[in-house]
């Protein structure tokens, strides 16, 4: 009896149709001849499916997992609580990378306050900085800050975070031109901040002497910068500050060395626009995001208007030393219009960016500005002398203190994403 699974096709040769070889012969010959381009379009249909500034659902490098009081909280909206056993994280007077400008206990500020402040998510709580981890988990890698002073504020606040696990002769800083890099010797890696105000290049570009009030962007150029950020393993980018001259900018369309500059003024939301789409394109075309991680630090508010929070016309952050209780409170100085911006351009980016939202926690801090005490860049005058609204900083932070928390907030999203 014959198997119900014989049948008299089993002995026939297996023929194919002579449609069915060619459409298979034409599949072939196209998978050899486009291949790559197959694979390109693949791979920017799963790059164009994330949304950077929604949280990722894979598991992204560095990543050890997520805490469960962690997982689907905003960490970014909360209050800020009095924490003294916890607080400072370390002292002044114990890292010797704080630059004078940042150093407030130093030049005379008659109390420490502003140091004891902890942040405090809404719907659960930030993981304790481990210096430990992160020391281990950047063996052989680079890390690096690029931006403004502000970032600069934050990429010092890192090291005074990690630099007591170092023995003395295992660390060093050096400087070159717009290049500060920090080295942990026994990890073979480095903490690196790179000084570009504006991520372009532009005129305000010397590490040393760029306090220039007439100030003028070159489209298109961040690979001048770019170079040297190249092999980076985790990038934060931060610009903001230094684009507020106004409500224009000057864009130059050509080079710095042409005799005849061609010169057009946008918005600052344009201009800003501008540099968010370059920094995003250099990094889709330099960077991995299967290795590399990538954060955007957002803007950090200044307190240089009282008015805002109630205030004496006329004065500032001087003296400030309590914290703004309203939760809705948004300064005048921070643009929500180029908050916008921002998340306009990231949205449709094609690389996963992890966006660092301090401007709202900041927001509460007009206690922690370096305000009077700090190197001064220049002898003050007696009129000066006689008035420290007129020349407080209320700009940069004062560390050990709210550059911390921002560092805190950036370990949870590297660790805990």
């Amino acid at each position: 009896m014959k198997s119900p699974f014989s049948s008299s096709s089993s002995t026939r040769k297996t023929r194919l149709s002579p449609y069915l070889f060619t459409l298979l012969a034409f599949i072939f010959l196209v998978a050899v001849l486009y291949g790559e381009d197959f694979r390109y379009i693949l791979s920017q249909l799963e790059l164009n499916s994330e949304r950077p500034l929604v949280e990722p659902t894979e598991k992204l490098p560095f990543a050890i997992g997520r805490e469960g009081e962690v997982e689907g909280c905003d960490v970014f909206s909360g209050k800020w609580v009095r924490d003294e056993s916890n607080r400072p994280l370390y002292e002044e007077s114990e890292c010797p990378y704080i630059q004078p400008q940042l150093t407030c206990q130093e030049h005379g500020r008659p109390e420490k306050e502003y140091q004891y402040w902890r942040w405090q998510p809404h719907a659960c709580s930030l993981p304790s900085f481990n210096a430990t981890l992160m020391l281990e988990s950047l063996r052989g890698k680079r890390m690096m800050f690029v931006g403004d002073s502000l970032n600069r504020g934050q990429y010092v606040s890192m090291i005074c975070l990690l630099h007591r696990l170092i023995p003395e002769e295992a660390k060093s800083m050096e400087t070159f031109d717009s290049l500060t890099v920090f080295t942990a010797k026994e990890y073979n890696a480095t903490i690196e901040f790179y000084w570009a105000p504006f991520l372009l290049e532009s005129n305000s570009d010397d590490a040393v002497i760029h306090r220039v009030s007439d100030r003028i962007v070159r489209r298109g150029s961040i690979n001048k910068h770019g170079k040297h950020w190249k092999g980076v393993d985790i990038m934060v980018f931060n610009t903001y500050l230094w684009w507020m001259t106004g409500l224009k900018m000057k864009i130059l369309q050509g080079s710095f060395d042409d005799e005849a500059r061609e010169i057009v003024e946008l918005s600052t939301e344009d201009a800003y626009r501008m540099a968010m789409k370059s920094m995003l394109r250099w990094v889709r075309k330099n960077m991995d995001p299967k290795k590399t991680r990538v954060f955007f630090t957002s803007m950090s508010p200044t307190h240089a208007k009282s008015i805002d929070w109630g205030g004496e016309q006329g004065r500032n952050c001087y003296n400030e030393t309590t914290l703004i209780e309203d939760p809705n409170y948004w300064g005048s100085d921070a643009r929500k219009s180029v908050m916008q911006v921002i998340g306009e351009v990231f949205r449709k980016s094609k690389f996963p960016i992890t966006f660092l939202n301090i401007t709202q926690l900041s927001n509460y801090r007009k206690d922690a500005h370096t305000a009077i005490y700090k190197k001064q860049w220049s002898p003050l005058t007696p009129e000066q002398l006689a008035n420290p609204v007129s020349y407080a900083d209320c700009v940069h932070w004062c560390l050990p203190g709210l550059q911390d928390t921002w560092n805190e907030l950036l370990f949870a999203k590297l660790f805990y994403p």
